[in-house]
């Protein structure tokens, strides 16, 4: 009943499942903390258009493989070939900003459930999520902040949206991680 066997996208690094009434998109790279790389970043547009066509689709959950991460941020590997220079920066920007703007504007419900690591651009994709479930194990930060870098006045906007001026200071300011629950002894 509307069923069908998982699929896999951007050489099975994305992978698409339905269970029901809902699409499920896992971030597969769990060696490397599901980083996204750029095949992946397209591989969740297509995802996405897949599951926007699909009537019997009314929810979205996106999640990382593996129990370690959701989505640890870029995959670094790709930094030498894919942002080399301004021209390949600008392309791979276009790329990026193309699967932010598809996931804000997705018609239906979508869920990141985290778990682990939520990093960087893990948890810019996550604030386009419209509700984010985490698990007591998750971390959330903005690593690139250590080197003075951050987020785009848009994934800024909607950090502060989220979590308030203060605690995105913090995390903008310290690069320092959020747990999302106090170990206890």
């Amino acid at each position: 009943m509307g069923e069908r066997a998982e699929e896999a996208l951007a050489g099975g690094k994305i992978l698409i499942r339905r269970d029901g009434a809902v699409g499920t998109i896992v971030f597969n790279q769990p060696e490397k903390h599901n980083a996204l790389s750029l095949a992946m970043w397209q591989g969740l547009v297509a995802a996405l258009d897949d599951f926007e066509a699909d009537p019997a689709i009314r929810a979205v959950i996106l999640r990382g493989a593996g129990e370690r991460a959701f989505v640890s941020g870029a995959d670094i590997s790709e930094f030498e070939g894919k942002r080399q220079d301004a021209e390949a920066q600008k392309l791979y920007d276009a790329e990026t900003r193309a699967g932010r703007a598809r996931l804000a504007a997705f018609p239906k419900p979508v869920i990141a459930a985290i778990r682990g690591y939520c990093l960087g651009g893990g948890l810019g994709l996550a604030l386009l999520a419209d509700l984010r479930l985490a698990s007591d194990d998750a971390v959330f930060g903005i690593p690139a902040a250590r080197l003075g870098l951050a987020y785009g006045v848009e994934l800024t906007a909607r950090l502060v949206a989220t979590v308030g001026h203060a605690w995105a200071r913090y995390l903008l300011f310290t690069a320092a991680p959020i747990r999302s629950a106090v170990k206890r002894r």
